[in-house]
């Protein structure tokens, strides 16, 4: 085992649409969502947020992420890669991420 401690991660069926919907309305967590989009990134890559975020602020986002359904923030050796949780998101609230994906350029 590497130490890297393994995060909780809820079943959506548990997860409100109000969570959802506060994790997306903050504009650097969106960025991370939009990031994501294009597949997993590891955690250091997740440069969604300005480089000189301080990393609790970084992890912050990142846990408001994972709380609320969003993403999947888990140990690959050393390091965490992060991933959409696209599929069960899509299933539990459909359009949704279509929806936010489809505003990238504004």
């Amino acid at each position: 085992m590497s130490g890297t401690p393994e995060l909780e991660h809820p079943d959506l069926a548990d997860v409100e649409l109000t969570e959802v919907l506060f994790a997306l309305s903050d504009p650097a967590r969106l960025q991370i969502v939009r990031d994501l989009a294009d597949g997993p990134l590891e955690m250091a890559q997740c440069g969604a947020t300005d480089p000189a975020l301080p990393k609790s602020t970084k992890s912050h986002l990142m846990k408001v992420l994972r709380e609320a359904g969003l993403i999947r923030n888990e140990a690959h050796g050393r390091r965490r890669l992060v991933s959409l949780r696209r599929n069960e998101v899509d299933a539990a609230f459909p359009g949704l991420l279509d929806s936010v994906l489809a505003g990238r350029g504004r």
